[in-house]
């Protein structure tokens, strides 16, 4: 028996097979588990990485700033599977005007878009995904810790301190229906969204020196297996936490 056998998963934001999120896919499927993957954009890119997964899934097309997406994303699914135990959020997107060093000149449009996306979305899947989760189950983020002002992140940084304190309201709201809402901190990676920062680099040159376990920027499987984790029944009784998975470096002080 697998940690996730007969689980059925709805897993956002695999971009390329280096992302956390093809990760999670992938063990979670040599878990026991049933995955449906969501795409943005040109769906054939999605579903060709899609194929690099021990079983190929279904991929359901879902942009979150689409109320019509968000509306009918319960019934698309459904054509796949009768229901969900688990959802992963692996969204973020923030203009370049809001990273580099320009947080003092970004606009509020751009601000807007990047708390559109990479926050306010946490809720609308968590609530477009309500009604197959009728048997309760886990919502899983991924997050990147918002409890200091990063290098080069900036608006990021904040719309992740916003993610961190949605997470938090989701596990009181949706816990009545049993469903437990929880965050996984991820160290910096060399995934898609981090060659989209500019100045990356700082994260890469200081991170393995910080973390006491060390840290590496190309390995996505630490961040992966605690979100299986937190997706299994082995935290029956843990909502609104946030799992660090960064070597350490969150709980050192230089």
């Amino acid at each position: 028996m697998g940690l996730l056998e007969g689980k059925r998963l709805l897993v956002t934001g695999v971009l390329t097979d280096s992302s956390i999120a093809f990760n999670v896919a992938k063990l979670a499927q040599e878990e026991g588990a049933q995955v449906v993957l969501t795409g943005f954009g040109r769906l054939s890119l999605v579903e060709r990485i899609a194929k690099r997964l021990p079983e190929p899934p279904p991929v359901v097309e879902l942009d979150v700033q689409d109320t019509e997406h968000l509306d009918t994303l319960a019934d698309r699914v459904g054509a796949h599977v009768d229901g969900l135990d688990g959802v992963v959020h692996s969204i973020g997107f923030a203009p370049q005007t809001a990273l580099g060093g320009n947080f003092l000149n970004t606009t509020w449009e751009d601000v807007a878009t990047a708390v559109h996306v990479s926050t306010f979305s946490f809720k609308s899947l968590a609530v477009a995904c309500l009604p197959l989760m009728k048997e309760g189950g886990a919502v899983v983020g991924l997050d990147f810790d918002a409890t200091k002002a990063w290098p080069v992140y900036d608006w990021m940084g904040v719309a992740k301190a916003g993610l961190e304190s949605c997470s938090r309201y989701l596990a009181r709201d949706l816990g009545k229906h049993g469903i437990r809402v929880n965050l996984v901190a991820a160290g910096p990676l060399r995934t898609m969204a981090a060659k989209s920062i500019p100045g990356f680099q700082e994260f890469e040159e200081s991170w393995p020196a910080k973390a006491p376990l060390g840290w590496d920027l190309a390995d996505t499987a630490p961040a992966a297996k605690a979100c299986l984790a937190l997706l299994s029944d082995w935290f029956p009784a843990t909502t609104g936490e946030i799992v660090h998975v960064d070597g350490g470096v969150h709980a050192m002080g230089v």
